[in-house]
């Protein structure tokens, strides 16, 4: 499993040194199981990781992934099949940022970063913004798109040249930020595509949420995708370092239906199949809201 590979050299993504990383986690990869849906949103977990290590000066986890990782080719041809997923996702971004989207004054333009198959851009179409832009670097979720929010999409990884300065009210980046190569990058360009008094929000998991404590390497967000894991204060620190004021972090809890709480559990594989045809035939489609280690994140550009 853990045959010799070459890494690629990586400071800590937040505060870009070499001086307070220490290891944490050897690398746990089979190439064997690898697939299209390893680089799928919402996809059942396969539990495997890059070698970790701990910044102690930013308190982030990051990854040193191998130098024949190819990102923009594997999302790419990454598979998707979370549509259902998505919408309960959406309907919960919407709910937890009610109160941010009532205190901007211009809603002109929205941009949504790692937008899968625009599902947030659809909750945003009754929100007030002018145009609503959606940057996805996968092509199947965007032909899964609904036909109203399809035209918002672009099949492009984000960079701030693709838009003028000071061209967007708000900037979303929902679990994507644990995805990029250079979060601290992302966020200082996002900035600069923000107006004055725009907002940045991010949704990131929470590595030191009590669930995700609780089932250690065991917990989906340890993943062949997840470049970086975040706790409330090396979130907060990535958005401080990038330039913003008025930085609020919070836990929410998120809704799906029961049958894809259970896919993320890390049952044996043989029982969960079992557990999982037992769901769907009986109590699948009953939704649940759980606290399971998600972080909001809201900053503003003064």
């Amino acid at each position: 499993m853990n045959a010799v590979y070459q890494s690629i050299p990586r400071k800590c993504p937040v505060c870009q040194s070499n001086q307070h990383s220490v290891p944490w986690a050897d690398r746990k990869i089979d190439e064997s199981r690898l697939s299209s849906f390893s680089f799928a949103s919402r996809k059942l977990p396969e539990y495997m990781h890059h070698t970790l290590k701990l910044c102690r000066n930013c308190d982030l986890l990051f990854a040193i992934p191998d130098a024949t990782l190819n990102l923009h080719a594997a999302y790419e041809s990454a598979a998707y099949d979370s549509n259902t997923e998505a919408t309960f996702a959406a309907a919960t971004y919407r709910r937890i940022l009610q109160p941010v989207l009532a205190r901007i004054p211009h809603k002109t333009r929205l941009l949504d970063i790692g937008a899968g198959d625009g599902a947030f851009l659809r909750e945003m179409l009754s929100a007030g913004f002018s145009e609503l832009i959606g940057l996805e670097p996968s092509a199947a979720p965007i032909l899964a798109a609904h036909p109203s929010v399809r035209s918002c999409l672009r099949m492009e990884m984000f960079t701030e040249a693709l838009f003028p300065p000071e061209s967007f009210s708000m900037i979303t980046c929902f679990q994507t930020i644990e995805h990029v190569p250079d979060p601290l990058a992302l966020c200082l360009e996002a900035r600069k595509l923000l107006v004055p008094g725009g907002v940045l929000a991010v949704i990131a998991h929470n590595r030191q949420g009590l669930l995700n404590r609780i089932l250690g390497r065991k917990s989906p967000i340890f993943d062949i995708e997840h470049l970086q894991l975040f706790s409330p204060s090396s979130l907060h620190k990535l958005l401080q370092t990038a330039g913003f004021q008025d930085i609020a972090t919070n836990a929410f809890k998120n809704t799906y239906p029961i049958s894809y709480w259970a896919r993320l559990f890390p049952f044996p594989a043989a029982l969960k199949n079992q557990l999982l045809k037992i769901i769907r035939n009986t109590i699948g489609n009953t939704t649940l809201s759980l606290p399971v280690g998600n972080l909001l994140a809201v900053a503003r550009k003064t």
